[in-house]
């Protein structure tokens, strides 16, 4: 679905322990500096006592900027002992994509980008191997080749965290990117990192899944979208999908439907971060989809 047109809006993202009276007073907030709610999302985790609110709000009425938006909401968000922000939704993000061999997910990605389905800017895209540079250049975005040579490797995250910096990127996609990222990167774009796993995990974590999912017997085979943590494929789910394989299908069939899964999943996980749907807490995410 194509992003919806609602105007100059802010989005408000909030979570805090869970107490009397948070939406009213956040709501009453945002009428006291007179915007309209575009949209509201919330939800309460009962078993760990916490409140995770989503709101996004009319710019064109408010009485003022989103730097007195910050300084005015300070005080209410203290008084909930909030973790919060508020992000300007028409300015886009910029997200760098990365990527190996396998073309789906990007190609898909830079399709829906084109197609103007998600909002951002893709400044670059790096990958260690040529293949994909006609495709991405062909859509008029740089693309860098830092290849990765298994004796030395960190020259080459050096280099691309290089890359990633100098375009000043919000947002690192991994789009079926075959290289496990270091844990010095995995925390400096901890919540901005996010990854396409071609397993539903927690199942058949690490490299050839679809193997494993052959070898096993499955009969269903998915994909999972989760930001990327120091622990390979344990950090938060953002999305998951799966589809239906029999005792008949060959491993190249998995993989073939797989990867009709991967893009899409890809695809939904990267539009609800860049939507500020998705909200972290630990190794959990909530996601208002």
């Amino acid at each position: 679905m194509i992003q919806e047109n609602k105007g100059h809006t802010f989005c408000l993202v909030t979570s805090c322990p869970d107490a009397v009276g948070i939406v009213a007073e956040v709501t009453r907030f945002v009428a006291d500096v007179n915007g309209s709610l575009i949209e509201s999302n919330h939800h309460t985790d009962i078993a760990d006592g916490w409140f995770y609110m989503r709101n996004v709000i009319a710019v064109d009425s408010l009485s003022v900027d989103i730097e007195g938006f910050r300084k005015n909401f300070a005080e209410l968000a203290d008084k909930f002992d909030m973790k919060w922000y508020v992000r300007d939704v028409q300015k886009k993000q910029k997200v760098v994509m990365l990527a190996s061999h396998s073309s789906h997910c990007l190609a898909d990605l830079l399709h829906r980008w084109h197609s103007n389905e998600l909002h951002c800017d893709i400044p670059c895209v790096i990958s260690n191997h040529e293949n994909l540079r006609s495709m991405v250049e062909w859509h008029g975005i740089p693309f860098h080749y830092v290849p990765v040579p298994k004796e030395d490797k960190q020259d080459a995250f050096d280099k691309m965290n290089e890359i990633i910096e100098r375009h000043d990127a919000d947002t690192v996609v991994l789009a079926r990117y075959m290289q496990i990222i270091p844990p010095e990167l995995c925390t400096k774009f901890q919540g901005r990192l996010i990854n396409i796993h071609h397993s539903f995990l927690p199942s058949f974590i690490g490299g050839n899944p679809y193997q494993k999912a052959y070898d096993r017997g499955v009969k269903l085979i998915g994909a999972t979208s989760h930001y990327v943590t120091e622990d390979l494929d344990e950090g938060p789910i953002i999305e998951q999908d799966v589809i239906r394989v029999s005792h008949s299908s060959e491993k190249d069939d998995m993989v073939r439907l797989g990867r009709d899964v991967e893009k899409s999943v890809l695809a939904r996980g990267l539009r609800y971060h860049l939507e500020d749907r998705v909200i972290v807490r630990g190794n959990k995410a909530v996601v208002f989809s």
